[in-house]
């Protein structure tokens, strides 16, 4: 007698204008191992979970992910989209899991930062410095190795060492003009050392090449600077004629933007 065959798991619906053919070429290439309408709909699976990480929706977009890893579980770029997503949710365990069959199934190890980061968020420490520098760390891109020395430089500040946190950021891409992420844990870094006007110089730099404003470093020089960030929206909203709370009844202006 055969067991029972599990229930269906519903899939999140996908809104008509998700195509799929918003993702790029290398990824349309993994797809073509499955049928013609499965790569379809994992596709437009994938959109949406690039979509919704953009907007921070992590539940609607686990749904997502797991949708496309049930459909196609040995696409490299499905288990990654799963793995970046728990990733994104503190859920360290299974995003390392997911990052390891991504390295397993693609044989690539672009995704080596993200698996030092999770063995930290673990509390594995001494494993993440291993596997920071092991010999496959050697294949990444300048990119990857810039986002590795971020990662090994937290995992040494979680060790409370801060002189090793600031060694492992300097290395040549520091004094590229555009490696602002490294820039600014390097400025971070020295500002724990107590170097804060080295600290500026490094923050001073980050704000100048980060032109989507990713990081807060204008913030931190504000900080550093002691200027006051007067929230001008906000005073207009308040009545200044009366300190008085409002009535019953009326409209309750806290907490607007």
């Amino acid at each position: 007698m055969l067991p029972p065959r599990k229930p269906r798991v519903p899939e999140p619906p996908l809104p008509d204008e998700v195509t799929g053919k918003e993702l790029d070429r290398a990824i349309h290439h993994q797809l073509r191992t499955l049928t013609k309408e499965n790569a379809e709909g994992v596709a437009r699976h994938l959109v949406m979970v690039g979509a919704l990480l953009a907007a921070d929706d992590l539940e609607l977009a686990l749904a997502h992910a797991q949708t496309a890893a049930r459909r196609a579980g040995r696409v490299p770029a499905a288990r990654e989209a799963l793995g970046m997503v728990t990733y994104r949710m503190g859920d360290y365990a299974r995003a390392l899991g997911e990052f390891r069959t991504v390295r397993r199934l693609s044989g690539s190890n672009h995704l080596l930062p993200l698996m030092v980061d999770c063995e930290r968020g673990l509390g594995r420490h001494a494993r993440a410095l291993e596997l920071a520098a092991s010999p496959e760390a050697r294949t990444l891109t300048q990119a990857e190795r810039e986002e590795l020395a971020i990662v090994v430089s937290g995992v040494r500040r979680d060790l409370d060492q801060l002189s090793a946190a600031l060694l492992a950021l300097d290395i040549p891409a520091l004094h590229r003009p555009s490696s602002y992420r490294l820039h600014y844990a390097y400025a971070d870094t020295l500002l724990a050392l107590g170097r804060a006007t080295e600290a500026r110089t490094w923050f001073t730099r980050a704000a100048a090449a980060d032109t989507d404003g990713e990081t807060d470093a204008l913030e931190r020089l504000d900080e550093l600077d002691g200027t006051v960030v007067v929230d001008l929206l906000e005073d207009a909203d308040e009545d200044p004629q009366s300190d008085e709370s409002p009535t019953e009844g009326g409209e309750d202006l806290e907490g607007r933007p």
